[in-house]
């Protein structure tokens, strides 16, 4: 048996098509999850992954730093969600581990992040966090065992100079979690638990 010696993520070719086309600012909260929500809806109908998707904006000026969906279908790596997938690349871009290193830069996507991004977010160095929602909505509605945050998840986030804005765009992020769930897809919680 060979061992493998690396592994990459890479965003789907529908989003490196439409890369070109995505505004390169996005000022407000609203714009940003409106884009985060799109994205989501379309990555699940492309059959990447789940119906998630992030995005990394400078905080002060809404720049567009990078942008991620979750590719865990198409990769076959489970660590690939869209968080990861979105820091790892605004990571590449700016060569450094550390995002709070001299940058306020903020983390746009369509729910509290699983237990896996939850570390991903808080090791990342960004400043802000900006969700859509928080709640049993998300596993209600896809089947997705998000695994067990702590109550207090977003005061274990700004006891750690990140800030979190929450409820953002909600009601769209719960459509596209809706019309998940109601379509015939594969949920892939480990050893097909729920």
């Amino acid at each position: 048996m060979s061992v493998s010696t690396a592994y990459s993520i890479s965003l789907p070719p529908w989003l490196v098509g439409e890369l070109p086309g995505l505004p390169r600012r996005l000022e407000s909260h609203q714009e940003q999850m409106g884009l985060v929500n799109r994205l989501a809806d379309r990555n699940w109908r492309e059959g990447n992954g789940g119906p998630f998707a992030a995005i990394v904006v400078d905080h002060a000026t809404g720049e567009l730093v990078s942008v991620g969906v979750n590719v865990v279908l198409s990769t076959g790596i489970s660590s690939a969600h869209a968080e990861v997938t979105a820091l790892a690349l605004a990571q590449q871009r700016l060569d450094a581990w550390d995002l709070g290193d001299g940058r306020d830069l903020a983390l746009v996507v369509n729910w509290r992040p699983c237990v896996q991004c939850y570390g991903a977010t808080m090791w990342s160095g960004v400043r802000h966090l900006v969700v859509a929602g928080d709640g049993p909505e998300l596993e209600r509605l896809t089947g997705f065992d998000e695994g067990p945050m702590v109550p207090d998840w977003a005061e274990q986030f700004e006891r750690r100079g990140i800030e979190v804005v929450q409820d953002v765009g909600r009601a769209d992020a719960l459509a596209v979690y809706a019309a998940y769930g109601s379509a015939n897809v594969t949920v892939y919680n480990a050893r097909g638990g729920s």
